[in-house]
């Protein structure tokens, strides 16, 4: 599924110049995984909206490039950037070591933890999870660490699923006792949920950013423009806007940083 979002007036191609003629510069194919709130997501009139939505077009617009988003599962993000088929993968992905050996990522954005999210009347930690089927969207870092906390917390199984809708649909009709993942998202869902509880922050140390095929030369270009984005204000701008706060001034949402390489 294919959305297109806030279309930017494109740059002339510089070989254009040469031949006295101008080309628009061509869309972004950002891809991402519709359905995760509140980073990208579709509003009741079919819009695709989210933080990293806003974000993504303002890389673009000082890019002078438009932005065409690719509806793809979160596992299908890594081969799509690397095989060509989108210039950037979005969808709260976290930089890791392992990761960077074959894609490449501009400076975080964003840092988060994961968390345990059940009913309202269920498991009050992942101390009471024992025996209890757990919930993780599918290659994500809750799935990564639920896997390897399993024996640790005693999951008696671990269900994977594409995205937080169907997950949520689960955990409500008690299909599963528990959902790890990305603790933003999940404040952001069950403010107006009261059958739902965040009840536990799980520490990873986790950030966020843009990923792009490996030594992709946008990923500098993006990075750069994340480096504007963050000393003229509009990060912090953003992450108001969706998570109803400032961020905090030690965080990589306000704090210029290098480009991630692999350890």
């Amino acid at each position: 599924m294919f959305g297109k979002i806030n279309r930017i007036a494109g740059i002339a191609f510089a070989a254009s110049v040469a031949f006295g003629g101008s080309v628009a510069a061509q869309d972004l194919q950002v891809g991402a995984n519709i359905g995760n709130v509140p980073w990208e997501f579709q509003d009741d009139t079919g819009a695709n909206v989210g933080f990293e939505v806003d974000l993504v077009n303002a890389v673009a617009e000082k890019l002078g490039r438009g932005v065409e988003i690719v509806n793809i599962p979160f596992q299908g993000l890594f081969s799509a950037v690397q095989s060509g088929r989108v210039d950037i993968a979005m969808s709260s992905i976290t930089i890791t070591d392992e990761r960077l050996q074959s894609v490449t990522f501009a400076q975080p954005y964003y840092d988060s933890d994961q968390s345990l999210t059940v009913a309202a009347d269920g498991p009050r930690s992942l101390d009471e999870m024992s025996g209890k089927v757990v919930g993780v969207d599918t290659g994500s870092t809750g799935d990564m660490w639920a896997t390897e906390h399993e024996a640790e917390y005693g999951f008696s199984s671990i269900n994977r699923y594409e995205g937080l809708a169907p997950a949520m649909l689960d955990l409500s009709a008690g299909r599963i006792e528990g959902y790890i993942s990305d603790i933003p998202a999940l404040q952001y869902y069950v403010k107006d949920k009261p059958e739902l509880k965040v009840v536990q922050r799980i520490a990873t140390g986790e950030a966020y950013s843009m990923m792009f095929a490996k030594d992709a030369p946008l990923a500098t270009e993006v990075n750069d423009v994340l480096t504007m984005l963050k000393e003229d204000g509009t990060l912090a701008t953003l992450h108001e806007k969706w998570f109803g706060a400032a961020p905090e001034d030690t965080t990589s949402t306000v704090t210029v940083m290098d480009m991630p390489v692999a350890k």
